[in-house]
């Protein structure tokens, strides 16, 4: 079974090499089940028997663990390597069940499609939307333009940020406008679907931002070639 990833777990980069050193399978094995996890529609039971099917007995629980651990490592990796955003961003947010109950997952694109920042939050309000919109201005600089839909909440959260700004940000409620972060919202509830329901918030959150890395690198959001694929831009980010 082969990933596109040649290194051993000890000449991988020390933080990375640490984490892999602790989960006791072979590096391919473990690379391949975060991967696919994260870029198709399956869910945890779904990589159990596709790995069996392939001679690897490794249980579902033990996949949801890599993912977990190794999740935050190729996140922090593609920041370095995130191509610029535009000025003009369209937000939004959509509806993600934990633990039974809706949480709110802030997501932004630029006029382009492509993804500008996300953040699950547990409320719906002006305080989780500010903190949204300050994760991402402090992950991509400031947009000229920012376009939402009639929340309150969002509206709110904007003008609060300009207040405190010399060259404030325009604001667009214009809800035509945002179709296409409601259309980029589909690739992720897609992938979703399948995982059979998220019952913890902290690992929502880790396994939202696989998801989420995965479509901005199929996205060619990732600074360098792009002519490489999918799979080997994913490894590349830890090689």
């Amino acid at each position: 079974m082969k990933t596109g990833m040649s290194k051993s777990k000890t000449s991988l980069p020390p933080g990375i090499g640490k984490v892999l050193k602790r989960l006791h399978y072979p590096l391919d094995v473990i690379l391949i089940c975060v991967r696919w996890y994260v870029a198709y529609a399956l869910s945890l039971r779904n990589l159990e028997e596709m790995m069996a099917e392939r001679g690897v007995n490794v249980d579902h629980s033990t996949v949801h663990r890599w993912v977990i651990k190794l999740v935050p490592l190729f996140e922090k990796a593609f920041r370095q390597y995130k191509r610029p955003v535009g000025k003009s961003w369209r937000m939004d947010e959509t509806y993600i069940k934990v633990g039974g109950q809706w949480k709110y997952l802030y997501r932004a694109v630029d006029k382009a499609g492509s993804t500008v920042d996300f953040l699950l939050r547990a409320r719906r309000d002006k305080v989780a939307a500010r903190r949204y919109f300050e994760k991402a201005i402090g992950n991509n600089g400031e947009p000229e333009t920012v376009t939402i839909d009639r929340s309150g909440a969002n509206l709110a959260a904007l003008d609060a940020l300009n207040a405190e700004r010399e060259m404030p940000i325009r604001i667009r409620q214009v809800k035509y406008l945002n179709n296409i972060v409601e259309q980029d919202h589909r690739a992720i509830k897609r992938i979703i679907r399948p995982m059979m329901g998220f019952k913890d918030f902290r690992c929502t959150r880790i396994i939202l931002s696989g998801i989420e890395l995965m479509h901005m690198i199929r996205k060619g959001q990732t600074s360098g070639d792009t002519t490489r694929s999918v799979a080997v831009q994913f490894y590349s980010l830890i090689a």
